[in-house]
């Protein structure tokens, strides 16, 4: 009876894994396109509409989402800490991005974005306590070396970062802050129900903002700007992340968090296929140096011991709110 209960119990890990890994790769999948679609709707809209209208689009949808489930509203601490998510990637990333986006290309983009999984996993290790060693310090700063040295030998930069250099940076450490924030809080309040909230927290800044940018630019683009808008608001900013926190609930975020190695990669061949952007050898190289460095990050994270967190939880606990995530 022990035997068959063991291998029911393998075969139920096994098929939580591969589910993961597949709901992981849809995420990273979606998220891979938010670059050129944005580049694409901030050649016709304003940026601060396609960053602000986005957010109040998806806003849109978590409330009908919320409403529909009657998720029960977050306590005050973790409203506080829903502004931090906020800020990361309902605020932050799309505003910085959105900007960058309307005089750089969305392949260059890729590179400097390439260097997110690192910031997001330093920023996670801060957060949690963790004492990890050197070697993942040394990893993370060839990372972003490899990204400032691209950057300053590239034939757009001419030997000093411009504004939208400076814009996507600012852009991965708040969408870094955003990622390590919102997987905690993941946790507690499930996936979905992480994101819906946070787009709601900040619905009272997002919808004047749009506002005003309508007013004083009126949008009118044709059919491809209004899809790439579309996107972002309900893929990128919404239905993405749905994906992504349910993967990671149930293969594992260690070994989930993997396949976002594969989203720069995958970003620039969007460039080339829809764009028609030009990525040259020198961006496909920086690439492959920092998911290297990427890759090298993650596996010492792995290594180092257990979280210190204030919250201490049993194995039950745990795996009740690995539940709720993937519920949602």
């Amino acid at each position: 009876m022990t035997d068959q209960s063991s291998a029911t119990a393998g075969v139920t890990v096994t098929a939580d894994r591969a589910t993961g890994l597949a709901l992981g790769g849809l995420g990273v999948l979606a998220f891979s396109m938010s670059l050129p679609a944005t580049r694409v709707a901030v050649q016709q809209l304003d940026p601060w509409f396609v960053a602000f209208g986005r957010a109040v689009g998806a806003a849109a949808l978590a409330w009908a989402y919320v409403r529909f489930t009657g998720a029960p509203r977050p306590t005050r601490d973790q409203w506080r800490r829903l502004s931090v998510v906020a800020l990361g990637v309902v605020v932050g990333f799309p505003l910085f991005t959105s900007l960058a986006l309307t005089t750089q290309t969305s392949a260059h983009g890729a590179v400097v974005i390439a260097v997110l999984p690192a910031i997001t996993a330093v920023l996670a290790v801060l957060r949690a306590g963790e004492r990890p060693p050197a070697l993942f310090w040394v990893a993370s700063a060839g990372g972003l070396v490899a990204v400032l040295a691209f950057l300053g030998t590239s034939g757009a930069v001419r030997g000093a970062l411009s504004t939208a250099d400076l814009f996507l940076l600012a852009a991965v450490v708040l969408c870094g802050l955003g990622y390590a924030e919102g997987g905690v809080l993941a946790r507690e309040l499930g996936g979905a129900r992480t994101i819906c909230w946070a787009l709601l927290l900040a619905l009272p800044v997002t919808a004047p903002i749009t506002v005003a940018a309508a007013v004083v630019d009126p949008p009118h683009a044709d059919a491809g700007a209004w899809a790439g808008f579309g996107y972002v608001t309900a893929v990128s900013m919404f239905l993405g992340f749905f994906a992504w926190y349910a993967g990671l609930a149930r293969g594992g975020i260690a070994r989930v968090g993997q396949v976002q190695l594969a989203q720069p990669v995958l970003t620039l061949l969007w460039s080339a296929l829809l764009l028609g952007e030009t990525v040259t050898p020198a961006s496909i190289a920086a690439a492959l140096v920092v998911l290297a460095c990427v890759v090298l990050i993650q596996r010492t994270r792995n290594s180092v011991p257990a979280l210190r967190s204030g919250r201490r939880t049993g194995g039950k606990d745990f795996k009740d709110s690995l539940r709720s995530i993937a519920s949602d």
